[in-house]
């Protein structure tokens, strides 16, 4: 990096007073997010107080050409917040106020480093609630979940991040300020809004989300029925969207999962199912018990081996602390998991968790499945001990297959985790030369000196080149001519 080291660290002095970080002690909190297995000390960090210090970070970053990455709650899964070595790591933790409430109009303005849950909380005396909920919800801010358009619980029926934001203020890599979207349900122009969500950090910094509430539902239950197979609950799945039923959330567990929830947080689930679902149910009180009465019939249909329904907020919060705790309980099995994000057409659910069994044979390492099964969003926990020799390679290939099988069957290589590092080969084979060059142009219109999160989501087709030569994989049937970028 060919910039004066002292004379820029005086200039973010300038700029951030005592908010920022150069010693390594304290720098190495920051080297990883929650894809642990990717580590890297940034050179140094700052902690900016408002919208004017970031805009003067982004410049005096843009006009040395330093490496600049924007960092909320580090909660992500996919190494999206790994600092460079060479670079500074914007933290936006102090960016944390709930900055006004219209309730009239259902929205709410807040700062990117609010927690997700937060925003729920805090407007529930209004009888309003922000409908997507990451199982990291009660950590994860909403900065984040807009550079990663999370999902969650709920997203079948009530949609990702993108569709739940009206509008987004911006700092851009130039240290200018400006908003995409509107208060309104649409604006003019290109949908920039829906370019940035899922941008990972590599167009802006969000400095501010105008997110929409929705009113509570009248009735809810949750409804629990265990299976003796995998293929029988995942016909189930299929089934029940088949009926026209839209459950507001539709989750899905096999049996390592299940079982380590409950002996994590005692949720009352069958640990002698082979998979469970979880369904939940929401509407007027007259529309969800004709819902529930068609839901039931489904379930029967498919062999549930038992149903049970929670209609009260304790029983019901019950049954969704085991789903929400299933990463951390799964965590007490191994010293180690890789926590994977791809998803598939519903109807191929039960071809990729048998596909995904053999593949566990294969590496000689366990893995446990939680997902989200309304969307076909899947999450492999596979386990692995980073303390034996060569455990987290085989865990990283085992990883990379779940996700090429996800493209061979219709999918895709991320859910709502993102791309990040962990799966910027798989890109390769996802998309063609021509469609990565897209991406690349779309990156500089936004950042022609390349200094936002570099290295992350999107590979050089370079890299590609490389991948290719070395892997044989699915996209090369798709992309035969990959190799010769």
């Amino acid at each position: 990096m060919d910039v004066d080291r002292q004379g820029f660290i005086r200039e973010l002095r300038e700029i951030c007073g005592d908010n920022i970080i150069t010693d390594r002690p304290r720098l190495r909190v920051y080297e990883t997010d929650g894809l642990t297995a990717k580590r890297q000390v940034p050179w140094v960090v700052v902690l900016p107080s408002n919208i004017s210090e970031v805009q003067q970070i982004a410049r005096l970053c843009d006009s040395h050409r330093v490496p600049l990455v924007a960092r909320g709650a580090g909660t992500g899964l996919s190494g999206g917040a790994t600092p460079h070595a060479e670079g500074v790591l914007l933290s936006l933790a102090r960016f944390n106020r709930i900055l006004s409430v219209d309730s009239e109009n259902m929205l709410a303005k807040v700062e990117p480093g609010v927690t997700n849950l937060a925003i729920s909380e805090h407007v529930e005396h209004l009888g309003l609630y922000y409908a997507p909920d990451p199982s990291s919800q009660i950590a994860c801010s909403i900065g984040g979940n807009v550079a990663e358009n999370s999902g969650g619980v709920h997203c079948l029926k009530y949609g990702l991040t993108v569709h739940n934001v009206r509008k987004l203020k911006l700092v851009s890599p130039q240290g200018d300020l400006y908003e995409v979207g509107s208060e309104a349900f649409d604006s003019a122009g290109y949908d920039l809004l829906a370019v940035l969500h899922g941008s990972e950090g590599m167009l802006g910094i969000v400095v501010e989300v105008t997110v929409k509430l929705l009113a509570k539902p009248e009735a809810v239950c949750v409804v629990m029925s265990g299976f003796a197979s995998v293929e029988s609950a995942a016909t189930a799945v299929g089934d029940i969207i088949a009926t026209g039923i839209l459950p507001a959330g539709l989750e899905m567990m096999d049996k390592p999962a299940i079982q380590a929830a409950e002996a994590f947080v005692h949720a009352g689930y069958p640990t002698d199912a082979e998979a469970l679902l979880l369904c939940e149910l929401d509407g007027i009180e007259a529309e969800l018990q004709s819902q529930l009465d068609i839901l039931q019939a489904v379930l029967q249909k498919n062999n549930a081996l038992d149903i049970s329904v929670a209609h009260s907020d304790a029983d019901r919060a019950r049954l969704w602390m085991g789903r929400k705790s299933a990463f951390p309980a799964v965590g007490r099995l191994a010293p180690d998991y890789f926590c994977m994000d791809g998803t598939i057409p519903r109807k191929q659910l039960a071809r990729v968790l048998g596909e995904i069994s053999e593949l566990s044979r294969e590496f000689g390492l366990p893995v446990a499945n939680v997902f989200h099964a309304g969307d076909g969003n899947l999450h492999p926990l596979i386990l692995y001990d980073a303390n034996l020799e060569g455990d987290l390679e085989k865990a990283e290939q085992f990883g990379a297959k779940i996700l090429e099988l996800c493209i061979e069957v219709g999918g895709t290589i991320t859910g709502e985790h993102g791309v990040g590092l962990e799966k910027i080969d798989q890109m390769c084979v996802q998309f063609s030369p021509a469609e990565l060059a897209v991406f690349h142009g779309v990156k500089a219109a936004f950042d022609p000196n390349l200094i936002l999160n570099p290295g992350k989501a999107v590979p050089t087709l370079h890299r590609c080149a490389e991948f290719g030569a070395m892997h044989v994989h699915a996209g090369q049937d798709k992309f035969p001519d990959l190799e010769r970028f």
